[in-house]
């Protein structure tokens, strides 16, 4: 049987925080982004990434189990062929919550809650992180460093001569209108 959550509820009773939470989580993954109390955010982070770790599944029994949750049917197709396939390499941490600020009203503490956007570097290189390659020998990474740093002044000198060439040209042109 489920621990009911200690601590005063977000609503009236369990009954509502239950909606409440499962309205935010539908919110969520609909926009990306919502913004709500510190208080709302921080409970429902840890129900939106438990839906998103079923989604990543995607089995019909993990489909059923948040559609109990997530009640709207586009939203949960979103879900399952838009969010869960974009955090496929990653393990958690698929909400970020920043805090803004006071309300106006009331003066509540508010929060953004959104779906992080940004990819791990370990997704590009496959699902386990690469091993590193083997550390250069001395000789080696000194003519590198070499090479990199003759490569980088050319570079460098190749713009200021650019830069230098634009602005003569300009003069001239600024001679020349005015006579």
């Amino acid at each position: 049987m489920p621990q009911p959550t200690k601590g005063a509820r977000l609503g009236g009773g369990a009954a509502h925080q239950r909606l409440i939470l499962a309205n935010l989580a539908t919110a969520l993954f609909e926009h990306g982004r919502i913004t709500t109390t510190e208080a709302k955010a921080r409970r429902v982070r840890p129900l939106a990434e438990k839906l998103i770790t079923k989604a990543k599944k995607g089995d019909l029994h993990n489909r059923r189990l948040v559609a109990r949750t997530i009640r709207d049917k586009g939203v949960l197709h979103e879900l399952f062929t838009e969010i869960a396939p974009r955090f496929e390499n990653r393990p958690g941490g698929y909400t970020r919550i920043t805090k803004i600020g006071p309300r106006k009203g009331d003066n509540a503490p508010m929060a953004v809650i959104e779906l992080v956007q940004e990819q791990l570097a370990a997704s590009t290189g496959g699902a386990a992180p690469a091993k590193a390659a083997p550390a250069p020998k001395a000789e080696e990474s000194k003519a590198e460093s070499t090479t990199e740093a003759d490569d980088t002044a050319a570079t460098a000198k190749d713009e200021t001569a650019d830069e230098t060439a634009k602005a003569e040209a300009a003069d001239a042109k600024d001679e020349g209108g005015k006579e």
